[in-house]
C-alpha cells in the first residue's frame, strides 16, 4: 500500500467512525428498541384468542417477511409522497427498520412465548393471577431467556442492515463511505474500511451476546 492510500485510510477512518456513532448506532438502538415493542404486541395478537386480531397480526408479519427491506424502504420514503405522505430520511428509515424488527422479532417472541409449559400458566393462576399477571409475571420473564439469543442475532444483523438506509438518502456510516469514495476514487479501500468498522461493531456485539447469555444460564441454572 503507498503513502497516498494510507493517508487515504487514515483521513478516512475518523469521519466513518464519526457517522457509525453518530448516525448508524441511533438509527439501530432506537429502530430495535421501537421493533421490539411492536414484536411482543404482534406476537400477544398472534396468540389473541380474538380471530380478527390474530389474522391482522399474521397478515403483519406475511407482507413484512415475504417482501424485501430494500423495497419496504422505497415505499416508505419514495412511494408514500404521491399519497400527500413526507417523511424525512431518518424516520423513513426508522419506520422501515422497526416494521421489519417487528415482523421477525415477533415470531422469535411467540416461539418463547410457546416453549414455556402449561404447568406455569396453571401454577400462576393457582395463585389467583389473571392471565394478563400470569404472561407479564411468570410468562414473559421465562420467555425472555429463551429469546434473547435469537433476538441478539437479530439486533447484530440490524446493525448490518443499516448500511440500506443510504437509499433513502439518511447519513449513515455506509453513506458517509460513499462520499470518501466519490473524493477519493479509491472505492476497494474505503469500502473495505468500512466493512472492517462493520465488522468491529459485531465482534464487540458478539461478545456482549456470550456474556449476557452466561450471566442467564447462570441464573436461571437448575
Amino acid at each position: 500500500m503507498n503513502d497516498r492510500l494510507v493517508q487515504i485510510f487514515i483521513d478516512s477512518l475518523l469521519p466513518l467512525l464519526k457517522a457509525g456513532v453518530a448516525f448508524t448506532i441511533p438509527l439501530t438502538l432506537i429502530s430495535f428498541g421501537l421493533g421490539m415493542l411492536v414484536a411482543i404486541l404482534t406476537a400477544l395478537a398472534r396468540l389473541s384468542r380474538w380471530t380478527p386480531i390474530r389474522q391482522a397480526a399474521r397478515f403483519y408479519v406475511w407482507v413484512i417477511r415475504g417482501t424485501p427491506l430494500l423495497v419496504q424502504l422505497f415505499i416508505i420514503f419514495y412511494g408514500l409522497p404521491s399519497v400527500g405522505i413526507t417523511l424525512e430520511p431518518f424516520p423513513a428509515a426508522v419506520i422501515g427498520f422497526t416494521l421489519s424488527v417487528g415482523a421477525y422479532g415477533s415470531e422469535i417472541v411467540r416461539a418463547a412465548i410457546l416453549s414455556i409449559e402449561k404447568g406455569q400458566w396453571e401454577a400462576a393462576y393457582s395463585l389467583g393471577m389473571s392471565r394478563l399477571q400470569a404472561l407479564c409475571l411468570v410468562i414473559l420473564p421465562q420467555a425472555a431467556r429463551v429469546a434473547v439469543p435469537p433476538l441478539s442475532n437479530s439486533f447484530i444483523s440490524l446493525v448490518k442492515d443499516t448500511s440500506l438506509a443510504f437509499t433513502v438518502t439518511y447519513a449513515e456510516m455506509f453513506r458517509k463511505a460513499q462520499e470518501i469514495t466519490s473524493a477519493t476514487y479509491e472505492p476497494l479501500l474505503v469500502y473495505s474500511e468500512v466493512a472492517m468498522i462493520y465488522l468491529l461493531f459485531s465482534t464487540v456485539l458478539s461478545a456482549l451476546q456470550a456474556h449476557m447469555e452466561k450471566r442467564l444460564d447462570r441464573f436461571y441454572a437448575k
